[in-house]
């Protein structure tokens, strides 16, 4: 028992992070959110195989309960970033201004890319943890990523990144297999 208590325990921390930025900096429901997750991990302790780290599991756990929430509202709710709390942004006005910047930035991108660029870029899952995770290959969790990021760099800039290039078809290649 003390050893499932120390495993989660060490978790909250980064649990808490990943919900604060899930709810847009609502801490009520974010840590609505991680009690629900460490409820749901207690009472199913069982399933979890005991290999490797226990936060791929937990983040499997609390992705499934908010896309749950999600569900059951209908649509994902958004708040003013006035009402994001003052203990998560720094003092520096300037500094202040580009975590606003950012996390309306966060807030803008799709739920899948969001999850995606804070699991692998916020939290430090490999792949194979957050595809895991978020019960996707790691194909998607990778091109998720590469669309997040791009996407994000669009909105901070305020201009997208410019036109792609087209790849290239080279003959006798074109078919995919």
């Amino acid at each position: 028992m003390l050893d499932r208590h120390l495993l989660l325990t060490e978790q909250i921390p980064h649990l808490r992070r990943y919900a604060r930025v899930l709810h847009g900096g609502r801490m009520a429901d974010a840590d609505d959110l991680v009690q629900d997750t460490l409820e749901r991990a207690f009472g199913k302790w069982g399933l979890w195989r005991g290999v490797g780290s226990v936060r791929p599991w937990l983040f499997s756990i609390m992705h499934n309960l908010f896309v749950d929430q999600c569900a059951l509202r209908g649509a994902q709710a958004t708040e003013s970033l006035d009402d994001v709390p003052e203990p998560i942004l720094p003092p520096n006005q300037e500094l202040r201004l580009e975590a606003l910047e950012m996390l309306g930035a966060l807030q803008r991108l799709p739920v899948s890319l969001r999850e995606v660029l804070l699991l692998v870029s916020v939290e430090g899952l490999s792949y194979a943890d957050a595809a895991k995770a978020l019960g996707v290959p790691i194909g998607t969790v990778m091109s998720r990523l590469s669309r997040a990021r791009t996407r994000l760099r669009e909105l901070t800039s305020g201009e997208p990144d410019g036109p792609r290039q087209s790849l290239r078809v080279i003959e006798g290649q074109r078919s995919l297999r």
